[in-house]
């Protein structure tokens, strides 16, 4: 029996969403998805996006969904290039932080970071991006002593093939497919939220023989990191990109390493699949996009939520995509 599952804001194309519980609210912080008339390629240039909305409410599955309207965009950022991909968001001391890969005019990914009084902005961008930052899909977490944690990174148009050991390298490449796969990154939060504590970390995820999965490996990390914790333990959550799952790890700190556990969700219509997982009344969602709405152009999402369920292990029940887009229709 197929899970009940909601289309969160059908009178636009959002995607990516990050999630959070700020002063009893569940806010949305998504990619604004447009139509840009860019040719798709590898490297993502037809996700051409140029702002974030916020999106929040009070009941997931059934209450209304608030437009925040605009809280930040390229135009307002000083360093800026193009591409406004996958954010989130913290809070910390009063003030609210957006995190956010943006192109510099290099074409060059990095992070920025921009500051609100309010949980839904407007964000006032810092005038440099973060020194050392680099690639995609930011997901910060917050542990429960306090510490602040972001996970990055993503191939292909991510760029994150372009670095070994936090360094640029002068001859971007893949591993092969025996050889372990490409990592993505943890890096701790300074105190001011600004900057980086440390360097970053590659993210090891392990299979049950105890070695790092292989970039072969149908399962390995493409994009989209995600953590969160269940029952004291460290679930990261990623997409497998090119081949269409969001999967889980589990591990014991937030550094990893993370043992493979399984597939949250099965290939949905579209070929982007990202993701959060949150917990809201008592109750565990999973946020993600599909492009059913779109009728399958894949540059224009549409974001979803549907319950997460675990197992009396601590096992997250697999979650079936709905990946036949002639099951559908047209657009609403």
């Amino acid at each position: 029996m197929k899970k009940e599952e909601r289309y969160l804001f059908p009178v636009d194309y959002m995607a990516d969403p990050s999630v959070h519980v700020f002063n009893g609210r569940l806010y949305i912080y998504p990619s604004h998805d447009r139509e840009s008339g860019i040719p798709e390629n590898d490297n993502g240039d037809h996700f051409d996006m140029n702002d974030y909305h916020v999106l929040s409410t009070d009941d997931v599955m059934h209450g209304e969904v608030t437009d925040h309207g605009v809280a930040l965009r390229v135009a307002d950022i000083p360093w800026a290039g193009r591409q406004l991909w996958d954010c989130d968001v913290a809070y910390k001391d009063g003030k609210y932080y957006l995190y956010f890969p943006l192109k510099d005019r290099n074409d060059i990914f990095r992070m920025g970071v921009a500051i609100s009084d309010k949980p839904e902005g407007p964000f006032i961008p810092q005038p440099d991006p973060i020194r050392g930052s680099y690639s995609i899909d930011m997901a910060v977490f917050r542990d429960d002593d306090g510490s602040h944690y972001i996970y990055f990174g993503g191939i292909w148009g991510g760029q994150l093939q372009r670095y070994r050991d936090n360094k640029a390298i002068e001859n971007p490449h893949l591993p092969a497919d025996d050889k372990p796969a490409l990592p993505s990154r943890v890096v701790k939060l300074a105190d001011n939220m600004l900057e980086f504590a440390e360097e970053p970390r590659p993210v090891i995820i392990l299979g049950e023989d105890g070695k790092p999965l292989t970039a072969g490996d149908p399962h390995r990390f493409f994009e989209a990191s995600w953590m969160h914790k269940y029952n004291g333990k460290y679930y990261l959550s990623y997409s497998t990109g090119d081949t269409h799952l969001l999967c889980y790890a589990v591990g014991d700190n937030p550094y990893g390493p993370f043992t493979y556990q399984g597939v949250i969700l099965t290939p949905v219509v579209g070929w982007t699949t990202h993701h959060s997982i949150a917990e809201y009344k008592g109750k565990w969602y999973l946020f993600h996009h599909d492009c059913i709405p779109s009728n399958g152009k894949t540059w224009l999402r549409s974001l979803k939520v549907v319950e997460l369920e675990y197992d009396a292990d601590g096992k997250i029940i697999t979650i079936e995509g709905s990946e036949d887009i002639s099951k559908f229709g047209q657009r609403y």
